[in-house]
């Protein structure tokens, strides 16, 4: 008797896991909300927080969580480039689809990031282009190939801490798509600044709603 009803009060724990939608080997997701307050993220050790309650919330478990985030140098510190946070790969969304091999795949033209598979923690697609909401912009602060912007222009809300009417962050497109066909607006990572500012508003002024990219570092 005991041990069938050990196995019968594992089994709703599982199917409770497997009912967010998201597999446990998930190693990439966008997450399904924001901090709520524009782009301040509490700096990178809260943006990696966020990812980790998501993560953990949905089931997914022992892995360290990195935000695909860059900052840039600032008070006696030094940028952070986003390429170098996120561990070796491979990287699987919450299918269980792999986006990129290894950062070297995941900076190239041949990666499998698109609006299919740039997915929730929880499995769901983000909306993009064409929806209402359209939400694409995910914060990045980061050149196409993954490191941080040189110089006094401001591309990540103040290293992820502003959410008022001044500064700016650098966002890609989840879903690849944009004003026109030029490779800016068909990257995932470095698409064009944000708008007015860092606030929540001035984040959905131009299609976003302060989503970020988190990746399992280990």
């Amino acid at each position: 008797m005991w041990p069938a009803m050990g196995l019968l009060a594992v089994v709703p724990f599982a199917a409770h896991a497997q009912g967010t939608g998201a597999s446990v080997d998930t190693t990439f997701f966008v997450t399904s909300v924001g901090s709520g307050k524009g782009a301040d993220l509490g700096g990178l050790e809260g943006a990696d927080r966020h990812c980790q309650s998501l993560a953990e919330a949905a089931g997914i478990r022992g892995k360290t969580w990195r935000a695909y985030l860059s900052t840039q140098a600032a008070g006696g510190s030094a940028a952070v480039n986003a390429r170098d946070r996120i561990g070796r790969g491979p990287w699987r969304n919450a299918k269980g689809v792999v986006i990129a091999r290894d950062v070297a795949d995941l900076h190239g033209p041949g990666n499998n990031l698109n609006k299919q598979t740039s997915l929730t923690e929880k499995g769901a697609m983000v909306k993009g282009r064409g929806d209402s909401p359209n939400e694409h912009d995910i914060l990045t602060g980061s050149q196409a190939d993954g490191t941080a912007f040189a110089g006094p222009e401001d591309r990540t809300c103040g290293n992820w801490t502003k959410s008022g009417t001044d500064g700016a962050a650098m966002v890609g497109h989840h879903d690849r798509m944009g004003l026109n066909e030029e490779p800016p607006a068909k990257s995932w990572n470095a698409s064009h600044p944000t708008r007015g500012g860092c606030s929540q508003d001035a984040l959905k002024s131009t299609g976003g709603a302060g989503l970020f990219y988190c990746f399992a570092a280990n």
